[in-house]
């Protein structure tokens, strides 16, 4: 799966991670792979920044702008995520899936009907997030989804920015779903992104930015992870006791999250002289935090084993980015996963046909055929 996505960097970061938790890589950055490190770089925002040469917002702000939450830092980056938190409760979010049926998809497997899991997520996500952001949900959810890949499918680990021609390749995809989130905004509706943007004084562009962003971060790991997790449920053999015993079902998750890595990398830059466990690090490095390689460290998938306090739930970052959807994210997860499970008591499950992605930037299916045997 991994090697689909990325068959030149994954290997390169695995083999990183056998020669020791921190190293040097000319043109690449300094390499974390130790759960412990990686965490203590993401919660010391002081020292390592999203924001500069080599992070995060040098891919990200020329797309999308530099408002978006995951490009910003300190004072405007506390004063946005306070702004809209509090569309993430577990109320809002209740709120914002009610009468989600999934496209049917238990009563169709219960049936004996071959369901494509991968297209089931992706509209999921995109009407979730079309909603959250002001757009009407049943015209927006496929385009998100594909505005979203088009931009991620550019980015490479050893490329820190995107060249001219790609920011503007990525601000022609994202402009479909981004422009009508400015009647949103004119709306000022404090239920969607956009309205809480307004109140906070930002401007009609820069919630259209938000909205592009919430699009790249808000589909891509729904619609990657939730066939990964049916599969490995599958292979292990684990379906029908997991169907059986919902109060494993968070366990399920979390572990099928460490294991397929939501993240495989996350971006940061040296801000000021620091040491990273045994390698001294200097104002404008970058550094390359590979989640997958501390995360995998664990060994495989395995529900009944706890996470180590250091390693729990990494793949959404730490500290004060640590992933504002994150209740989102699994709650649509959890929806899925449930009508699986559901059917799976009325005819037992097995994936029939699968397909891995390919050059994409998170790992995943093309294609996860499930259906009763």
């Amino acid at each position: 799966m991994q090697l689909g996505a990325h068959p030149l960097a994954y290997p390169l970061v695995r083999v990183l991670a056998r020669i020791g938790p921190v190293v040097r890589v000319p043109r690449v950055g300094v390499v974390v792979s130790d759960a412990a490190l990686a965490r203590r770089v993401l919660t010391d925002t002081a020292t390592f920044a999203k924001t500069g040469p080599g992070s995060p917002a040098a891919l990200w702000t020329p797309v999308v702008g530099p408002s978006v939450l995951l490009n910003m830092e300190g004072a405007g980056h506390a004063a946005l995520r306070r702004a809209l938190a509090d569309l993430f409760t577990p109320a809002a979010v209740a709120a914002l899936l009610a009468g989600e049926t999934c496209d049917g998809l238990g009563d169709r497997l219960a049936a004996g009907e071959a369901v494509d899991l991968v297209p089931v997520a992706q509209r999921l996500a995109g009407s979730v997030i079309a909603g959250l952001v002001g757009l009407d949900a049943r015209a927006a959810a496929g385009p998100a989804f594909a505005a979203a890949t088009a931009v991620t499918s550019m980015v490479r680990l050893a490329r820190p920015e995107l060249t001219p021609r790609q920011v503007e390749r990525g601000r022609a995809a994202l402009e479909g779903i981004t422009a009508p989130a400015a009647r949103a905004y004119r709306d000022g509706d404090p239920a969607t992104v956009p309205g809480r943007m307004r109140a906070l004084g930002l401007t009609e562009h820069e919630a259209r930015g938000a909205v592009a962003a919430f699009a790249l971060t808000g589909t891509e790991t729904v619609v990657s992870f939730v066939p990964r997790l049916v599969a490995l449920l599958h292979d292990s053999g684990l379906l029908g006791a997991v169907a059986a015993d919902r109060a494993r079902v968070d366990a399920v998750i979390d572990e099928g999250l460490r294991v397929t890595v939501p993240s495989p990398v996350m971006l940061r830059r040296v801000a000021a002289p620091a040491r990273i466990g045994t390698v001294d690090v200097r104002p404008g490095d970058r550094v390359v935090i590979a989640t997958v390689s501390a995360a995998r460290a664990a060994g495989p998938f395995d529900p009944d084993r706890p996470h180590p306090p250091e390693l729990r739930r990494l793949w959404f970052g730490a500290g004060p980015h640590f992933c504002l959807g994150m209740p989102l994210a699994t709650a649509q997860v959890r929806l899925v996963l449930d009508a699986v499970l559901d059917a799976q008591l009325a005819r037992p499950l097995r994936v029939t046909r699968r397909r891995v992605a390919r050059r994409v930037l998170i790992p995943g299916y093309r294609e996860l055929v499930v259906q009763g045997a």
